[in-house]
């Protein structure tokens, strides 16, 4: 997994003596009870406040001092109090990962990217479901943060579209981690990946297997960061010298079902397609089933591709062939950019970018 980096790494003091612990030492055997912060520090030898930073993961502690720290803390079994912690930064240390996609394993891979990345940095993470389009969802999000319910928010793809309710969150002073977005902004922490080259090269992928009638499947219209993937697909044709053919671009809502009925169109014209690319898995599955129903051998008959790999992708028979967009690593990223932006660390990029790749399984072959 891609982790988050600053663009200039923060200077780390060196710790000029070597200290070891030792378990059979009795001035440093643990009082009975809890353990609290002020063990740990005494164990390491150190002071509470780098304890602290230490739980924090704050930049300016040298790796030794770092490892003594970690090492008390796993000999003692010592886990911070996390209300206490919430009191003492005027923080409620939690953070607002706001979604609204129809398909649940898109959303899955978001969140556990997420979870992993905060509970890492002693964070929680408040899932809220958002309606895509809803003119109060700004307000609704600013109340929240208000409250203190999270400290700042995640936007997932297509709320990270939505620029009027992004542009209420920054001048609220919510701070915002994008992920996805269609444009890049100045204003806000961005995790975006190449849709558009990963698409270009899905299409260039297919031509080279001999096919040259090749349909597209569009995602849903409302949702401009898929878009980019029809703009990939059509600079592929211009660039292969194919003919874009209108009636092999159909418009699809990102679920299983839409898949269904834009398989289906496809399909049922009088020169159909040899090859489909879905701009997501879900999609790519349902054109799966409904080939198998009109009698269409996959991928004898008829190459299909998808987009994201989500777990779906590889437990269907045939597994399917799709662009694996890094869904947990760009959770992961976004999380980490949100704390270091709460942190107020130095020299945090606007945009973090994570490459995609094609995964070849065994629903493209050869004509």
């Amino acid at each position: 997994m891609n982790k988050f980096k600053p663009r200039k790494s923060a200077k780390v003091a060196t710790q000029s003596g070597k200290r070891s612990l030792s378990a059979a030492a009795p001035a440093d055997a643990p009082r009975p009870g809890r353990p609290t912060i002020g063990d740990v520090a005494a164990l390491a030898g150190v002071s509470i406040k780098t304890v602290s930073r230490v739980f924090n993961n704050e930049p300016n502690v040298a790796p030794a001092t770092r490892s003594l720290v970690q090492t008390a803390i796993t000999a003692l079994g010592y886990s911070p109090n996390h209300s206490a912690r919430s009191l003492a930064a005027r923080e409620s240390l939690t953070l607002g990962l706001l979604y609204d996609n129809p398909s649940p394993n898109y959303i899955h891979q978001v969140q556990r990217g997420a979870l992993q990345s905060c509970q890492e940095a002693g964070y929680d993470l408040l899932l809220h479901p958002c309606e895509f389009g809803n003119k109060s969802i700004s307000d609704e999000i600013i109340n929240l943060h208000r409250q203190g319910r999270f400290d700042g928010v995640i936007l997932t793809p297509p709320l990270s579209d939505m620029a009027a309710a992004v542009d209420a969150l920054v001048a609220a002073g919510v701070p915002v981690v994008a992920i996805a977005p269609a444009e890049i902004r100045d204003d806000i922490l961005q995790v975006v990946t190449d849709d558009e080259r990963t698409c270009v090269a899905m299409t260039r992928a297919l031509y080279a297997l001999g096919h040259r009638r090749i349909a597209f499947i569009a995602g849903h219209p409302d949702h401009r960061a898929v878009g980019l993937r029809l703009e990939g697909y059509r600079a592929a044709l211009r660039e292969l010298g194919l003919p874009s053919r209108e009636d092999y671009v159909v418009q699809g809502y990102n679920s299983f079902e839409s898949g269904e009925v834009a398989g289906a169109a496809l399909l049922a014209l009088p020169q159909p397609p040899t090859a489909i690319f879905a701009a997501n898995d879900d999609m790519a599955a349902g054109v799966m089933r409904i080939a198998h129903k009109f009698g269409v051998s996959v991928p004898s008959n008829l190459s299909v591709v998808g987009f994201d790999d989500i777990p779906l992708a590889s437990q269907v028979w045939p597994a399917l062939s799709t662009v694996r967009q890094p869904i947990e690593a760009m959770a992961a990223n976004a999380v980490q950019l949100l704390i270091a932006k709460l942190r107020e660390q130095p020299d945090i990029p606007v945009e973090v970018m994570i490459r995609s790749e094609l995964v070849l399984r065994e629903t493209t072959s050869a004509l």
